[in-house]
């Protein structure tokens, strides 16, 4: 038989015990509480020992869930220090009119969301009244990421204010005619203000850690010292569900964020019904945010269940809250006392005998309205425990009501999100509750009143004097008057003029040596901010390592294993280079905080994330949207770009692709250089445009995208000639002819136009060669450096067209009287060079890399795909055979010669 006392193989462990009498006594001691008392107060002793144990400084596991209360008692709430009856007037004028516009703007079919707001209105007030500073505040003032489906209550907080009018309010979703106000934050759209797009939804949380992280960084690199603003994300529960969402909380509390506040509105549904509808998703988020080590502050039930946490003498009540899932508690919203009576106190004795002394009117306030993020002074204690906390960010998990005093039709329904109307009897119930002085004939023919107390009365008052006294209104974006940052000198970009003569040099390496060059810039070589996820060495940048240093909070607090080597990992705490590990996202996020620092932070810094081209577009385009909507500038950089350049990386890895989801982006200025001199043209116009004198007409709200390749290949010196550096820019000039090639055609010999892009302009170099040669074909070769450019350009002169203006687009101003067809080459799909196709005058073909890559060597990928010299060659020899200036022979004969 097996001995009952014997130690079991689960209570092994690798720590001896040195005492083994005294931890029995402790087991033992354990085993009585909880046979006298209950599980419950067993578990709560040792919760509490375990909180003791920390507070004294005995390194524990931390614990990742408490109880399903209010992480701050009612006892230790510090009082709020404003007008509480004010703040209830003015949250009841916010919720009629968040309603109002959404309900007048379905009359047009434009929808809206009210659901939400109703749910979050104390937390965004007592915010606004309390704790956001604005602009005119130390240092930036704060940073407010708004949950989007929030807005119209934003929107209608900003007309009491006196910064919107009706006017505007009924222009909401409508923006066509100039004067509306967009759905959600779009600073683009509005840039007064919202700061921080927020929808795509999980992009918010994301990048709310970031620029807190990036405001640490503005501080310690001495740029800025913005140690007193404080970053609020407003977040929904069912958002967290999103990756990015939850993607950075390690770096958040490895980096002491303490700037950094989250507020999730556990309102326990999402679009289509509860966010854990067997579960508690506030429990499942405390444990996952305390498991990445935030401070976690749980704000869930209202003043009036002290009454019932007071009967609670055995923990019952305790229990079953922990235990109802969430779907449950949602049904309790929408039924009377007997049914909460019979499921919810029915299921513990000892519960029963609690709702004997409960009457229906308090069961119902409890369950129906009661919430910890429904009352300004619960709120306020969460606020204040957070900007408290030192050493690490804090997530507040407020529990709320989805549609909360929208009335019967609307709270805690599963379709709420959809519901884009009140009638206008339920607009009266509204009145009633909330107590606002709106009369029965205010209602004109069915339509639903704005209301507004007068813009000099008590409300609007209180309302602007505690923006003032917080630093001015909010939300809100500044556009600073900075002066223009000074161009580099000269020589940086000039050295790539003259080529490289015989030297191998790649155009990634060429990219980082212009940056090398840049950054030791005496008045602009400290606001260059380096971003790269984790393959600086793939991309040749570790020079940059001890010259620049790589931002961390605790600087380097070891011995590199490199440190003799002349190129060693350093660390510091005003390192220059962000390099943020394996996240491409979280590197976007790091860009987009950056490049809108000049707005955020009345600071002009220059990004550049450089990543593996593959895992840039393709990963993070939703965030390149989102820089474009928060209008950030700088520079993105796809580097072993191309579908036939990564030898042997195979199909996950070769892009043939990302100019494709890039032109789809209208603030992406996207371009595929060749040569070292054309990288440099570019970045240098690129500094001009967005940082410097921008010409009239040009938006420098704008982002580059250039792609870059590994392969070294010898770089061409600059042409000579009017007009190189505009084609540059513009995306396509003539690099040479045949006769300037020294490749002496014929009299009256066949000829063709060539346009190559990035590194297929070898191919397409060494094609013309191969043509005149062996054909007798005169080619001339153009640099296309931006297709996607040539094609806005005309797309523009169509525009232009309609409104009765004559206007020729570039490329065929360019390509005019170019003899011959056109031929364009590129390592993407065909479809990147098409985009112009409809523009040029001459008879029209294109090569490209379409369908998946593979693994092999270069030449044997460009074979497979059809975009080598010799594939050029037949691709050539076939538009001119069709044209009847070859024989068609010569095509059979070439495919056959070069083994096609």
């Amino acid at each position: 038989m097996t001995d009952p006392n014997a130690i079991q193989p689960s209570e092994l462990d690798q720590l001896p015990d040195r005492d083994p009498e005294e931890t029995a006594e402790w087991q033992a001691s354990l085993d009585a509480v909880a046979k006298a008392a209950g599980p419950h107060r067993a578990a709560y002793l040792m919760r509490r020992t375990l909180e003791r144990a920390e507070g004294n400084g005995i390194a524990l596991p931390k614990l990742l869930e408490t109880d399903y209360v209010n992480t701050i008692p009612t006892a230790a709430e510090p009082g709020v220090p404003g007008d509480e009856e004010m703040e209830r007037r003015i949250t009841a004028w916010n919720r009629w009119n968040a309603a109002a516009m959404v309900t007048r703007g379905s009359k047009h079919g434009v929808g809206g969301h009210i659901a939400t707001f109703a749910s979050a209105a104390w937390l965004y007030e007592t915010g606004f009244n309390h704790f956001f500073k604005g602009k005119e505040a130390d240092g930036s003032g704060d940073q407010l990421y708004i949950q989007g489906h929030a807005s119209p209550g934003i929107y209608a907080r900003a007309f009491l204010d006196g910064r919107l009018t009706e006017a505007h309010l009924d222009n909401f979703r409508q923006e066509a005619g100039g004067g509306g106000l967009p759905s959600y934050p779009h600073p683009r759209r509005l840039p007064w203000l919202w700061e921080f797009p927020t929808v795509s939804m999980g992009l918010g949380p994301l990048s709310a850690i970031y620029q807190a992280r990036f405001n640490r960084y503005l501080t310690a690199r001495g740029i800025k010292d913005v140690s007193s603003s404080h970053v609020w994300a407003f977040l929904g529960d069912g958002e967290m569900d999103e990756p990015e969402s939850t993607a950075a909380l390690a770096l958040a509390s490895r980096e002491g964020l303490d700037n950094l506040t989250f507020v999730i509105n556990c309102n326990l549904q999402r679009l289509d019904g509860p966010v854990r509808a067997n579960f508690k998703i506030v429990q499942e988020l405390e444990a996952q945010f305390r498991g990445a080590g935030w401070n976690v502050v749980k704000s869930l039930w209202g003043s009036a269940w002290d009454e019932l946490f007071q009967l609670d003498t055995t923990g019952a009540l305790v229990q079953r809250l922990r235990e109802v899932p969430d779907a449950q508690v949602q049904t309790y919203q929408t039924r009377d006392a007997a049914y909460i009576r019979q499921d919810f106190f029915g299921a513990d004795p000892a519960l029963v005998e609690m709702a004997k002394l409960l009457s229906d009117d308090k069961i119902i306030e409890c369950f129906h309205l009661s919430r910890g993020g429904h009352e300004a002074r619960k709120v306020y204690a969460a606020y204040k425990a957070a900007l408290d906390h030192k050493g690490a960010p804090t997530v507040i998990l407020a529990q709320t009501v989805k549609g909360f005093t929208l009335g019967e039709g609307f709270a805690s329904k599963n379709a709420n999100h959809q519901m884009k109307k009140l009638t206008v009897d339920e607009f009266k119930q509204m009145r009633d509750l909330l107590e606002l002085p709106i009369k029965d004939s205010d209602f004109v023919d069915g339509v639903v009143p704005y209301g507004h107390p007068g813009a000099d009365s008590p409300e609007v008052r209180y309302l602007q004097e505690r923006r003032a006294a917080l630093g001015g209104p909010a939300p809100a974006r500044r556009t600073h008057a900075l002066a223009p940052l000074p161009a580099p000198a000269e020589k940086a970009f000039a050295s790539f003029d003259k080529g490289s003569g015989t030297q191998n040099v790649a155009t990634t390496m060429a990219f980082v040596r212009l940056i090398k060059d840049l950054v030791r810039d005496k008045e602009t070589g400290k606001r260059w901010v380096p971003i790269v996820p984790d393959e600086a060495r793939t991309f040749g940048m570790e020079s940059l390592f001890p010259s620049l240093g790589i931002y961390s909070p605790k600087g380097q607090t070891y011995e590199p294993v490199d440190r003799d080597q002349l190129m060693y990992y350093k660390e510091a705490k005003n390192g220059q280079i962000l390099n943020e590990g394996i996240t491409e996202a979280g590197s976007m996020a790091d860009f987009i905080a950056a490049s809108t620092a000049y707005a955020t932070h009345g600071e002009a810094m220059i990004p550049f994330y450089i990543f593996y081209s593959m895992f840039g577009w393709q990963r993070t385009a939703d965030q390149m949207w989102q820089l474009g909507d928060q209008l950030g500038r700088g520079f993105l950089v796809g580097a072993t770009a191309g579908r036939t350049t990564l030898t042997g990386e195979g199909l996950q890895h070769a892009d043939g692709h990302s100019p494709v989801i890039a032109a789809t982006n209208p603030a992406a200025l996207t371009y595929d250089p060749a040569f070292a001199y054309e990288v440099a043209t570019i970045v240098k116009d690129g500094l001009r445009r967005m940082y410097g004198e921008a010409a009239p007409g040009e938006d420098p709200n704008v982002f580059y995208y250039l792609t870059v390749y590994n392969e070294p290949l010898p770089q061409p010196a600059k042409p000579q000639g009017l007009g190189i550096d505009e084609g540059i820019v513009k995306g396509l000039y003539r690099f040479n002819t045949a006769e300037s090639a020294g490749l002496s055609p014929m009299a009256n010999a066949p000829r063709i136009q060539l346009l190559g892009s990035g590194t297929a302009i070898h191919w397409t170099l060494a094609a013309q060669k191969l043509l005149a040669e062996e054909w007798g074909v005169a080619a001339d070769v153009w640099s296309a450096t931006s297709w996607t450019e040539l094609r806005r350009d005309a797309l523009e002169a169509d525009a232009a067209l309609l409104r009765g203006e004559e206007r020729v687009p570039y490329v065929r101003q360019a390509l005019h009287g170019a003899e011959g067809p056109v031929l364009a080459v590129s390592d993407y799909m065909r479809q990147v060079p098409d985009q112009i196709a409809q523009w040029v005058e001459q008879d029209w073909s294109s090569l490209g890399a379409d369908g998946f890559g593979l693994s092999d060597t270069r030449e044997a990928a460009r074979r497979h795909f059809g975009v080598d010299a010799e594939s050029i060659v037949v691709a050539a020899l076939a538009q001119l055979a069709r044209r009847g200036e070859v024989k068609a022979t010569a095509v059979k004969e070439a495919r056959e010669k070069y083994g096609l």
